[in-house]
């Protein structure tokens, strides 16, 4: 007996002893946290109950020069439903005039909606979706719809908000407008105006802070918020909605016509280089057009013809040639280190001046007056090419911009064909839109201007930054050469190989471009057509400047030319900016008196305000003034014939009042 009370003794003391150590082990522990880890924890604790959270800053819109609305933030709704939220009178009660309602606005069948909200309620889905991709509109009416009015708590509404980028404008250069974050295919040339003022646009995100309470709901802390949010600024670009329209719907109409690959266009304002119109279509593999690269910015290419403006220029400026000079086509062939250089038309041209091989293209004639003139020293035809900043990107705001490309005579890539090829647009690389600037110099009286996409960042009616015209050259070339290049190139489109696109309503400038490519590939298997036209309009006063590029045009026709494919795009684009664009024109002397006009005045109202009870004399008077005469009397008329007054029933000058009637007959 007194073995076992032993043992109960010992027990006791263990368990007391173990006690006593645990109660140690939690002071310590106490201890510890509440001195030597206690801010820690006090700093977890207020990261979970206790959160800032982020107030999305309003994007900014893009707007055209016109005032039409680019590119804009659109909030958007997504509505799910937590089925366990309702009691269960409420859920029967409302369940079918909610799926009712939710059949009208979203167009599928009551039945059906019933069917997934009573599954949703059977299985206690707390996050059952309803309908996506709403307006605010619609998330209005659905907020309003039976068991839904009755809130979070009480009627499982579940509403989740994003703010979408939308173009009111549709696909129309989509691609210079950009995308808010990444192009959907990762290109950067499709980065546009959103992403190159980004800066401006996003604005600046706010803060709030919250305390976590009861059920996972969080609550502002203050009534004010830790950060307010700015609001991004509006980006007002160069583009004309009205010329937009234009340049893209001619593009896509020559493009379907030839079956082509892809091509573009850019309308230029000559004197400050903002872009007016920018259209890039490629070919989808169902046939259909729509913006898939800027080809415009970002595609480098052999230009073909229309780098023979360069030569020209070259020629003129270092005084080595003049248009007059007169060169023997060689019957539309010429060699140079056993390579052919050929005229497309068949047999050339016999003997034409420079200014004639200009006009109708002639390769032989161009290369001929370049390689004669620069063989022995092809640097300084190239440096020419490089002064022109043709051999350097624009340096565009918008990314993807595509290289340029002149062979230098200190390169190993250097051989003797090199300075013939870069004669006729071959060897050389270069986008449309360095092409446009270039051409656009001439047309601007030898100022090179940048490119420009947009012209001021302004908040509401405040204008925040203003972009002025950036001259890259102020001097291209000599006034002299500008005046001589601006007379061929206007022949170009009234004799030569643009003299199908001539009209004597307008005028327009400018060079035909047709260049083979890949020629190199695969024995030629892989050759294709790029047709251009570039020049601007009108031709005496320049006020825009054009370029129209078209990639792989059907040859099944033999039509390719620069002149049937991209033409047309050009002149559709001329034409309509000259014939719909609103008259300007003053209307001169139209404050100035006519004789004649005042004494048939005088006479009217001579007899109109004489004396009221006394027939007037309306004998030569029109018949429609007669009556407006006798109407204001209070006479009433009976009308014989058309034309003037040639006897009244009743004569001048005898007395009437409001019940006499008179007849007029007229001649």
């Amino acid at each position: 007996m007194a073995v076992e009370d032993k043992q109960i003794a010992y027990r006791i003391y263990l368990v007391a002893f173990t006690i006593f150590l645990m109660a140690i082990a939690i002071a310590v522990k106490l201890t510890n946290i509440q001195w030597v880890e206690g801010d820690y924890y006090r700093k977890l604790a207020k990261e979970r109950t206790v959160r800032n959270f982020v107030i999305p800053a309003n994007k900014g819109n893009i707007y055209s020069a016109d005032g039409s609305l680019l590119a804009t933030s659109i909030p958007n709704y997504v509505i799910r439903f937590d089925a366990v939220a309702p009691k269960d009178k409420a859920f029967k009660k409302f369940i079918k005039p909610l799926s009712d309602s939710l059949s009208v606005l979203l167009g599928k069948p009551s039945g059906n909606f019933e069917s997934e909200l009573r599954h949703g309620r059977a299985t206690k889905n707390r996050y059952l979706l309803v309908a996506r991709d709403l307006s605010f509109t619609q998330y209005m009416k659905i907020k309003s719809f039976p068991l839904f009015n009755l809130g979070a708590n009480k009627g499982g509404i579940i509403t989740e908000q994003k703010t979408v980028r939308e173009h009111p404008i549709g696909k129309i250069a989509e691609r210079t407008i950009g995308y808010e974050r990444n192009t959907p295919d990762g290109l950067p040339d499709g980065k546009g105006i959103e992403w190159a003022f980004r800066k401006y646009l996003n604005g600046k995100d706010g803060k709030i802070l919250k305390q976590k309470i009861a059920k996972g709901q969080w609550k502002p802390i203050r009534d004010v918020n830790e950060v307010d949010p700015q609001d991004g600024y509006d980006v007002i670009s160069t583009i004309d909605v009205y010329i937009q329209d234009i340049a893209h719907h001619a593009l896509l109409k020559q493009l379907e016509l030839f079956d082509a690959n892809h091509g573009c266009v850019v309308v230029m304002e000559t004197k400050t280089g903002q872009i007016k119109a920018i259209s890039n279509l490629g070919k989808d593999i169902d046939g259909s057009y729509y913006e898939t690269t800027n080809y415009a910015i970002a595609e480098s290419h052999e230009p073909g013809s229309t780098y023979k403006l360069a030569d020209l220029m070259t020629l003129l400026e270092d005084k080595k040639i003049d248009t007059s000079a007169v060169f023997d086509t060689h019957g539309g062939t010429v060699i140079y280190s056993g390579k052919k250089v050929r005229d497309s038309h068949e047999g050339g041209y016999g003997k034409i001046s420079l200014a004639r091989g200009f006009e109708v293209s002639s390769n032989t004639v161009m290369v001929q007056a370049v390689y004669n003139n620069y063989k022995n020293n092809p640097a300084q035809f190239v440096n020419h090419l490089d002064r022109y900043g043709l051999n350097k990107p624009l340096g565009l705001p918008i990314q993807g911009e595509g290289r340029p490309y002149i062979p230098q005579p200190s390169n190993k890539n250097w051989s003797n064909i090199s300075l013939p090829w870069m004669a006729f647009g071959y060897g050389v690389s270069i986008t449309p839109l360095q092409t446009l600037t270039f051409y656009n110099s001439v047309a601007n009286d030898g100022v090179m201007v940048k490119p420009q996409f947009v012209s001021e960042i302004k908040e509401w009616n405040k204008t925040i930054k203003k972009y002025n015209t950036i001259v890259m050259n102020p001097k291209v070339c000599s006034q002299g050469t500008v005046l001589k290049l601006k007379a061929v190139l206007e022949n170009v489109v009234k004799k030569g190989t643009g003299s199908k696109l001539y009209s004597a309503a307008f005028s327009m400038a400018g060079k035909t471009g047709t260049a083979q490519a890949n020629y190199g590939k695969n024995g030629g298997s892989e050759k294709h057509y790029i047709s251009s036209f570039v020049g601007y309009f009108p031709a005496d006063v320049p006020k825009y400047s054009c370029i129209v590029v078209v990639h792989e045009p059907n040859t099944s026709k033999n039509n390719y030319y620069g002149a049937d494919v991209a033409g047309p795009v050009f002149k559709r684009i001329a034409q309509k900016i000259f014939t719909d664009a609103f008259s300007t024109n003053e209307i001169k002397n139209l404050n100035k008196k006519n004789a004649k006009q005042e004494q048939n005045y005088s006479n009217y109202y001579a007899k109109g305000h004489g004396n009221q009870n006394v027939i007037p004399n309306l004998k030569g008077m029109p018949g429609m003034d007669a009556v407006a005469l006798l109407g204001n009397l209070g006479i009433k008329v009976k009308i014989i014939g058309v034309g003037k007054v040639k006897m009244q029933s009743i004569q001048p000058g005898q007395n009437s009042n409001k019940n006499t009637i008179i007849t007029l007959e007229l001649s």
